[in-house]
C-alpha cells in the first residue's frame, strides 16, 4: 500500500488513540480525543476519523460505543473483544424497576475492550451506573462497570444486586453481618442498607473493570 500523508492533527489523533487504549485498555470517545487534540469541533474530529479510516489506518464500528480499532501492518488489531451493554445500574438509594433487574439497552449496543484489560473467556456483561453513592470507590455518574456473573461473594466486594421483596437494583459493596446483609455505599453522605432477609438478595455479579466517562 502506498505510503498514506497525514496531517499533524491527523497523526495527533492516531497516536493519542494508540496511547489511550494501551493506557486504558478501551478505545477513546470522539470527545475524549477533542479534548486532548485540542479539537473544539466533534464534528472536526468526526472529519478526520473518517479521513484515517479511508486512508486504512483504522476501522469504526458506528454502532458499538467507542468503536475505533487501529489497523496494525497485519490487519485489524485483534486484542479488542466485544462486551453486551445491557442496561443501567443505579449507584444510589435503589429505585424501583418493574418486572426486571436492570433496563435492557438495544440489543446491538456493546463496549469495546482489551484482552489485556480483562479475561474475555468470562461471560462479561457491562452496565451504565445511574448515580453517585460509589463516588469513593472512583465510580461516578455515567461511568461503564464490566461485570462477571457471579453469586457466592465475599466481604468488601462490589456487586450489583437485585432485592426481591423491594423489585429494586442497587450497585454496592457487599457485607454479610450474622443474619443480615449489608448493602454499602461509597459516599460519606449516604448510609448503608440493610436487608434482614439475605434470600432476598441476588447478586447478579461483581465489578471487574470500570470505565470512566469524561
Amino acid at each position: 500500500m502506498a505510503e498514506v500523508k497525514l496531517s499533524r492533527r491527523q497523526e495527533s489523533i492516531l497516536k493519542f488513540i494508540g496511547n489511550f487504549v494501551d493506557e486504558n485498555g478501551y478505545p477513546p470517545t470522539i470527545r475524549e480525543i477533542g479534548t486532548a487534540c485540542s479539537i473544539s469541533s466533534t464534528s472536526v474530529v468526526n472529519y478526520n476519523l473518517n479521513k484515517l479510516e479511508r486512508a486504512g489506518l483504522l476501522v469504526r464500528d458506528r454502532e458499538v460505543s467507542r468503536g475505533l480499532r487501529l489497523v496494525a501492518g497485519d490487519g485489524v488489531s485483534k486484542n479488542l473483544f466485544r462486551v453486551p451493554l445491557v442496561g443501567r445500574i443505579v449507584a444510589s438509594e435503589p429505585v424501583p424497576v418493574p418486572g426486571s433487574d436492570f433496563s435492557i439497552f438495544g440489543a446491538d449496543e456493546s463496549i469495546e475492550l482489551t484482552r489485556d484489560m480483562v479475561d474475555p473467556s468470562d461471560d462479561l456483561f457491562a452496565l451504565q451506573v445511574k448515580g453517585d453513592s460509589m463516588v469513593d470507590a472512583m465510580i461516578n455518574d455515567g461511568d461503564i462497570v464490566i461485570m462477571r456473573p457471579h453469586h457466592d461473594v465475599k466481604n468488601g466486594d462490589l456487586v450489583a444486586v437485585w432485592l426481591d421483596d423491594r423489585e429494586e437494583t442497587t450497585l454496592k459493596r457487599f457485607y454479610r453481618e450474622g443474619k443480615r446483609v449489608r448493602l454499602q455505599p461509597a459516599n460519606p453522605t449516604m448510609g448503608p442498607i440493610y436487608i434482614d432477609d439475605p434470600k432476598t438478595v441476588q447478586v447478579q455479579g461483581r465489578v471487574v473493570a470500570v470505565l470512566r466517562h469524561i
